[in-house]
């Protein structure tokens, strides 16, 4: 591998329902020279547009941009799609590239594509998780996550949200459905494509993954705009025990996709926690979108931060100081069709089980 190449190359995902801007999106990052050193894994060439008579052509399934970015056509099945790619970046084949971009479909599940990396036994040595971003349709995109369960999926599980068609929905329609998106996914930043200083390539300049970037930085940003929000609606933890939201939250999926707050007075047992946690992504992962969360750990000064995505948990963050006087551990989940007060109640079980029996007396 060529010296100036990451000893993990970061794995972005592009997402979005059906006609939501994803293709757009992904023209404007390829023609970036931002995004020079980038690897793109798309379904078919023509979809996004390209000037072949700009193109350098590797072979049949790979394109080399002006921009400096590597386009290939997914044949078959992606885990060897990403082997095959590093393999000739190995070689020297190909142009090294710093990023891996993959453009999801419209209806897929971004989890299945994120578990590969990690399930992969190559993979998982030469590339990590990076950032997921969503492509939201301001025009349709409330009636899209009201009524398909895939949008809201997609949406939840998002690091980055991003609107799009602003320029051509009126301001009631795009409020309405921020308030949406907000309680989906309340610590996603939200960006409008429309907008003149909209930077694509910034998407990617600091991933979701905890080992790259500042994430001090970002988990404290996380925690500002989740629990100290002036929105009614987001979690509030001044005095509560806990907090739960109500029946605004829920879509016209009945119950099924919703969010809500667990927190803990007590500090908790970390052995105890990871235990929990891994048989709760054992048994209900799938239906847990995303959980993310700052603990407050016997023994330890500071919080520690956690994120994680269905069965996907990335690499805690141990934080320099707690950002208030509130020392509680609080935990944001959401969830498909999963019960609330069993989440609650099992965890409560797991900390009277690790609790010292001084304490338990």
């Amino acid at each position: 591998m060529a010296d100036d190449t990451p000893a993990f190359t970061p794995v972005h995902l592009l997402t979005g329902f059906l006609g939501s801007g994803k293709t757009t999106l992904l023209r404007r990052l390829l023609s970036d020279p931002a995004m020079a050193r980038t690897a793109v894994l798309i379904n078919e060439f023509g979809e996004i547009g390209l000037d072949h008579h700009l193109l350098e052509a590797i072979d049949e399934t790979m394109v080399l941009l002006p921009s400096g970015c590597l386009c290939c056509t997914i044949r078959g099945e992606l885990a060897q799609a990403i082997r095959d790619i590093h393999a000739r970046r190995e070689r020297g084949d190909i142009p090294p590239f710093d990023r891996l971009v993959i453009e999801s479909t419209g209806l897929a599940d971004p989890f299945p594509i994120l578990s590969t990396i990690k399930a992969d036994p190559v993979l998982r040595h030469h590339f990590r998780p990076g950032t997921v971003i969503a492509t939201v349709d301001a025009v349709n995109g409330r009636f899209q996550l009201e009524n398909h369960v895939e949008s809201t999926r997609q949406t939840a599980i998002a690091d980055r949200l991003v609107l799009t068609k602003t320029d051509i929905a009126d301001e009631v329609t795009v409020a309405r459905l921020l308030d949406r998106l907000a309680r989906f996914n309340p610590d996603a930043p939200i960006l409008r494509a429309a907008d003149g200083d909209f930077d694509a390539a910034s998407l990617f300049g600091q991933d979701g993954s905890a080992a790259a970037g500042r994430p001090e930085r970002s988990t404290r940003a996380w925690f500002r705009q989740t629990f100290q929000s002036d929105d009614p609606l987001a979690p509030q933890t001044a005095g509560q025990p806990r907090h739960e939201h109500g029946p605004g939250d829920r879509t016209r999926h009945g119950e099924r996709i919703h969010s809500f707050v667990v927190t803990v007075d007590e500090p908790l047992d970390w052995t105890a926690f990871g235990i929990w946690l891994t048989m709760l992504l054992n048994r209900h992962g799938d239906r847990i979108l995303r959980v993310k969360g700052m603990l407050n750990l016997a023994g330890e000064c500071a919080p520690v931060a956690f994120h994680g995505v269905q069965h996907l948990v990335h690499t805690p963050v141990h934080m320099q100081a707690w950002p208030d006087d509130d020392r509680r551990s609080r935990i944001v989940f959401i969830v498909d069709d999963l019960d609330s007060s069993l989440i609650r109640r099992s965890l409560a079980a797991f900390n009277r089980l690790a609790a010292p029996v001084s304490q338990q007396s």
